[in-house]
């Protein structure tokens, strides 16, 4: 991401559209369905959709319990529950804008008062939209994932309580159930892999309490990565997303489903026409397995893994710079029987071309753990083909993000001169590792210190890193590091580093400076 864009970011607040209740308006009852919008002079009319839609779009609001009863009937909660829920009530009320008042949790009584037991229930409000007659509910995870109480307001009016039956953190979805007498209303998901830039699109949704309200507007982007999870691929719309529209549908013409709204950039928290939906071809799969198994199952192949970029490409004689390049592999993992290796660039999975980080992450975590991959690699100079059996989901592959800390250079010995690359080195003694906590299986030479704007600045790297490849070949002490970076240098082309830092590998590419 270039500066421009990250100062722009910068300058924006991710919100999810969900909402503290302000004013809770009754839902009028939908007129029976009609055919889909007609044009009027001109300007599209989508009141025929809206009356066919707005009866399966339902209010939903949770409520989260902080503690127990003032009258101590209640029992409490242990310790780190209390912490985990103060934490949790904390950052909702930052994310969402709920006001925390003295003695709730997140925010301390008032000066000289005595200290008070923290409020007993946080409350809010989204929406969700009935995918079957039988009650089934689809809803954002940060809606209802935490509910403690479930409450559901229908379009006739009615209240139902509602059940948490599976929730997905990972893609923000959640399933609900209510019980009702009679068949309920409901829409069907669509296909977004169809969706066209510019095409008109309705979200129906419950903002800041207000009730049933429709918005139009257009798809503005397809594919947005707004940096909230491994699985961004959002549809960007125009149409007005404002707090409490999360976990509500976004209709295509049809009156079918082709995204969840769940997020919006606002500098004030309210639409400025920059709303992101979650695609049904994402949510549909992961609402089908929450409806049968609660939760989401995904394969892990055990590799962190990070981007592969030009001057890492060009370093490893490698061309393009389409792939995902491993970093480091999880022992007893699905990667390592494999023989997958830290260095290996994975190109494509059962014959799928890995273009991104992110496209690795989605296609072995759509597998089902235990079945077989082919996985496709280069290595070396040349293609390589292994078959992996994917593992489950322990934890997500992810990519390597260094951290700035530093290690004070008292911790390293016989430090050596910068070289031309802007490292200065030093062996990996004991007072060094007893400082970093490094056992004796990380092996390298110590980065004791980096040079103000050298190329290994530039590239990030920091001192208390451990450097531990150059090239192919792994390094064991300074003085070895010294010459094969000397030896690197003379062939014109950038070096490739690996490096350890805080239990994590990442490889860099740099370039020498003019000696």
């Amino acid at each position: 991401m270039t500066k421009t864009k990250s100062r722009i970011l910068a300058a924006l607040a991710l919100t999810t559209a969900l909402t503290a209740p302000v004013l809770i308006a009754p839902m009028f009852t939908a007129p029976a369905a009609v055919a889909a919008a007609p044009t009027v002079s001109g300007v599209q009319d989508f009141s025929d959709l809206a009356a066919k839609v707005t009866p399966a779009v339902v209010n939903v609001a949770v409520t989260m319990k902080a503690g127990g009863g003032e009258d101590g009937d209640e029992p409490r909660m242990s310790s780190d529950q209390q912490k985990q829920m103060e934490e949790f009530m904390q950052k909702f009320a930052e994310r969402f804008g709920m006001p925390m008042q003295p003695g709730q949790p997140g925010q301390p009584g008032k000066p000289g008062a005595k200290p008070q037991r923290p409020a007993q229930k946080g409350q809010a409000v989204g929406t969700g939209f009935i995918i079957d007659e039988k009650g089934w509910i689809v809803t954002n995870y940060h809606v209802a994932g935490k509910a403690d109480e479930i409450v559901v307001s229908m379009a006739d009016g009615r209240k139902l309580p509602a059940k948490l039956m599976g929730g997905d953190e990972k893609t923000d979805l959640a399933l609900l159930k209510v019980e009702s007498s009679k068949p309920l209303p409901f829409v069907s998901f669509g296909d977004a892999t169809k969706v066209r830039v510019g095409q008109p699109v309705m979200a129906v949704g419950n903002p800041f309490g207000l009730g049933g309200t429709v918005t139009t507007g257009i798809v503005s982007a397809r594919g947005r990565d707004i940096q909230s999870g491994p699985f961004d691929d959002y549809i960007q719309t125009d149409a007005a997303i404002n707090r409490g529209n999360s976990g509500g549908p976004l209709f295509d013409m049809d009156g079918k489903v082709i995204g969840i709204n769940t997020a919006i950039f606002s500098p004030s928290g309210g639409s400025v026409g920059l709303g992101f939906a979650i695609p049904s071809s994402l949510a549909e799969g992961v609402v089908a397995q929450l409806k049968v198994n609660g939760k989401v199952e995904r394969g892990l192949l055990g590799v962190q893994i990070q981007p592969l970029n030009e001057e890492l490409a060009k370093s490893m004689s490698f061309d393009g710079d389409k792939g995902a390049l491993v970093a480091q592999v999880s022992p007893d993992s699905a990667a390592m029987t494999a023989g997958i290796k830290s260095g290996d660039v994975i190109k494509s999975v059962d014959g799928k071309n890995v273009e991104t980080i992110k496209d690795l992450t989605r296609m072995i975590s759509s597998m089902k753990p235990g079945t077989s991959a082919k996985i496709g690699l280069w290595r070396d100079g040349k293609d390589v083909t292994v078959i992996a059996k994917i593992g489950g989901d322990q934890k997500e592959a992810k990519v390597i993000k260094a951290s700035a800390d530093q290690v004070d250079g008292k911790q390293a010995d016989k430090k050596a001169e910068p070289l031309s690359y802007g490292v200065s080195l030093a062996p990996l003694s004991k007072e060094a590792r007893e400082g970093m906590k490094l056992d004796d299986s990380v092996k390298g030479a110590l980065i004791a210190s980096v040079e103000a704007g050298s190329p290994a600045d530039d590239m990030g790297l920091k001192a208390g890193d451990i450097l531990q490849q150059v090239g192919k070949e792994a390094i064991d002490s300074p003085q070895m590091a010294a010459d094969k970076l000397k030896e690197a240098k003379n062939t014109g082309r950038p070096v490739l580093m690996k490096v350890y830092r805080e239990g994590m590998t990442r490889f860099v590419a740099i370039s020498p400076r003019a000696a």
